[in-house]
């Protein structure tokens, strides 16, 4: 299987003996891949690939792996074992967010405001009128 992303992360080298006695090392490395959903694969290189397998953070590289899975406990664990990569050029990323049109120009927003215009008499002046103002702050309405 092939994956294609860039470095951005190197978790470093481990090693230790098996049960059996045998001497292993492996490195660790988290790649992320390309695409509207990126996602972060973590990358083993194992046994004496460390000393050949070497990557840069921030290069992409289009990595073969071998995928394995394993039970420990009624749990599933899954392994990328790099064997192989090759170093690429980053895709010309699409843009994430969509584009919009520029809104028309509003062919009002320079305008002067309108002169003031002065008020005209009240139909309701006089008595009448102040039967028509609320009397308190509480409005009596029926909703």
């Amino acid at each position: 299987m092939e994956i294609e992303g860039m470095m951005i992360r190197d978790l470093g080298p481990t090693d230790g003996v098996s049960k059996a006695g045998n001497p292993w090392k492996k490195h660790e490395w988290v790649l992320e891949t390309f695409g509207q959903y990126p996602r972060k694969v973590k990358i083993t290189v194992f046994g004496e690939r460390t000393n050949t397998i070497k990557f840069e953070l921030g290069k992409c590289y289009a990595v073969m792996v071998d995928v394995e899975s394993r039970e420990v406990n009624e749990r599933w664990y899954t392994d990328l074992t790099a064997y192989n990569f090759r170093e690429i050029q980053a895709p010309q990323a699409a843009p994430t967010t969509p584009q919009f049109q520029q809104a028309p120009v509003n062919p009002f927003q320079n305008q002067q405001p309108a002169a003031p215009q002065p008020e005209k008499a009240n139909p309701f002046a006089g008595d009448a009128a102040a039967a028509f103002e609320p009397t308190d702050s509480q409005e009596d309405l029926p909703f």
